[in-house]
């Protein structure tokens, strides 16, 4: 994980210090922003690995500028933790579906910060380079080039929504739990709960929905979710 650079976004000078210490005693290079703002700007010229971003800032909120973010095809895949004092279900859900790919509240222990961010690191560093191309009733996933193409158009997604279905094409028309997906998708060692899951599969069917594709990711009423998909291409 040395050399990862990761943008600590917060109006707090003590808790950026802070945050920025814990990382850099763990091997990561750090910037910071006092505002989403002044954030903005730095993320396009530094395109960083990974962003911790405060939910409640003055003028424009982390919520904001993670949706911003997410719109963008420049840095739609910079992965995202939010980090907020809410600490009930919907603001974490609200905060999830903004764009973020992890959650932390207030306080938290220093310990838990690095985890997340090593294994959030972990999940969106890996390389593709030996998998084939997937393609299925013209929706296709090409790993190498770390794209999505869906009836010609490509599709912009985020790092998670990615993962999920990258997963989900190379194993159709079999049920998982969310349990099955958090261990195989976002990986044994985090700290994240099954609710999550559901978030970020509404956000793949979402991505989906304009070409009709949503249609391939199915509940499975008491298991969880599939991918099936009407024909092969």
């Amino acid at each position: 994980m040395s050399n990862r650079t990761v943008l600590i976004v917060d109006d707090e000078p003590p808790i950026r210090d802070m945050v920025c210490m814990t990382l850099e005693l763990n091997g990561f290079d750090c910037i910071q922003a006092e505002s989403a703002h002044t954030a903005h700007s730095l993320i396009a010229e530094n395109l960083p690995d990974l962003v911790l971003l405060d939910w409640m800032m003055p003028g424009i909120s982390g919520l904001e500028l993670a949706r911003r973010l997410r719109r963008d095809k420049a840095t739609r895949h910079i992965p995202i933790i939010m980090i907020t004092a809410k600490d009930d279900e919907a603001s974490k859900i609200e905060g999830l579906d903004s764009g973020a790919d992890d959650y932390i509240t207030k306080p938290f222990s220093t310990r838990e910060l690095v985890a997340r961010t090593k294994a959030l690191l972990r999940r969106t560093a890996e390389v593709d380079s030996t998998e084939a191309s997937m393609s299925y009733s013209g929706l296709s996933l090409d790993p190498v080039a770390h794209r999505i193409n869906a009836d010609g158009e490509e599709l912009l997604l985020g790092p998670t929504e990615y993962r999920l279905l990258k997963f989900f094409m190379s194993h159709p028309d079999r049920a998982y739990s969310r349990e099955q997906l958090l261990d195989l998708v976002w990986g044994s060692d985090v700290y994240i709960d099954e609710r999550t899951v559901d978030v970020h599969i509404r956000r793949l069917r979402k991505a989906l929905e304009k070409q009709g594709y949503n249609k391939f990711i199915q509940t499975v009423h008491g298991t969880g979710y599939r991918f099936s998909p009407t024909s092969t291409a």
